[in-house]
């Protein structure tokens, strides 16, 4: 097995009174693709935050590659949900793309050739060149996620972070984005955290499962976690498990509502 790239031990999350998880230990290694499941509302957002390093866990520890995380780690890439831009908005889509290569940098470029052939690289990597020089309030929601996704490669991170990157995006583009994330996941070898809500864009990527529920977590194969028996027990209520055509359906869920996207602990908000 491939080295561990992150490892929680005894990692708990709490606000007030409510408890998200406790007693997570978990270890996701490098070239493994790991999905988070789960209603709004269990951490899945912030549990992507304690490891960006902008959320300290209520108990246990955390680290990166053996050490301590450090916020703008050039360990770590980041891919959020899709957001536009406004029409007018100042800034090409190379642009957008070179702040992931030398955006820690203040002042004049010194060395501009280089940032440019890196910038160059990444959006070949994601087939975004035909598109380069153009606005980027002018793109599509596909196209703006193969820029964030060029982003956060840029640093050619050990763990990459996906906050739902394929949210209101079309399939085609949900095929193109997830594929991209997973030949940086399986060739490149980068251990992938990918949040969402929906799983059957990515299934054939995933080799583990954290689902978050009631204050619950449980971690395995999409096989052996998402199963009938398993959510039932995480929801204290019976939750059907479907398998059809390589899809999974989960019906009965409570409180079906708080799957969809808006619990405050669970935003990261703008980044």
């Amino acid at each position: 097995m491939n080295r561990p790239v992150v490892q929680l031990r005894g990692a708990s999350m709490a606000f007030g009174d409510r408890t998200l998880w406790q007693g997570l230990d978990l270890d996701i290694h490098a070239g493994e693709f790991l999905a988070v499941l789960g209603p709004n509302g269990t951490g899945k957002t912030t549990l992507l935050k304690v490891l960006l390093g902008l959320q300290p866990l209520s108990a246990g520890s955390v680290t990166v590659n053996g050490r301590k995380i450090e916020r703008g780690s050039s360990d770590i890439g980041y891919i959020p949900q899709q957001k536009s831009f406004s029409p007018g908005t100042p800034l090409r889509a190379r642009d957008l793309v070179g702040m992931g290569v030398d955006g820690d940098k203040w002042g004049l470029r010194l060395r501009r050739a280089p940032v440019r052939r890196r910038v160059d690289e990444l959006l070949t990597q994601v087939g975004a060149t035909g598109y380069a020089d153009e606005p980027v309030g002018k793109l599509s929601g596909g196209e703006l996620q193969r820029l964030r996704a060029a982003q956060a490669l840029a640093t050619d991170p050990d763990l990459l972070l996906c906050d739902e990157p394929l949210l209101s995006l079309d399939l085609h583009h949900q095929k193109a984005i997830s594929a991209l994330i997973d030949e940086r996941c399986h060739v490149q070898d980068s251990a992938v955290v990918f949040v969402t809500h929906e799983i059957n864009p990515i299934i054939d990527y995933v080799d583990r499962v954290l689902y978050l529920a009631g204050g619950q977590f449980r971690t395995g194969t999409p096989s052996e976690v998402l199963r009938s028996e398993v959510l039932s027990d995480m929801y204290g209520s019976h939750v059907e498990v479907l398998r059809s055509h390589g899809r999974i359906v989960v019906l009965g869920v409570p409180d079906a509502t708080t799957h969809h996207h808006g619990e405050s602990e669970d935003d990261l908000g703008p980044f």
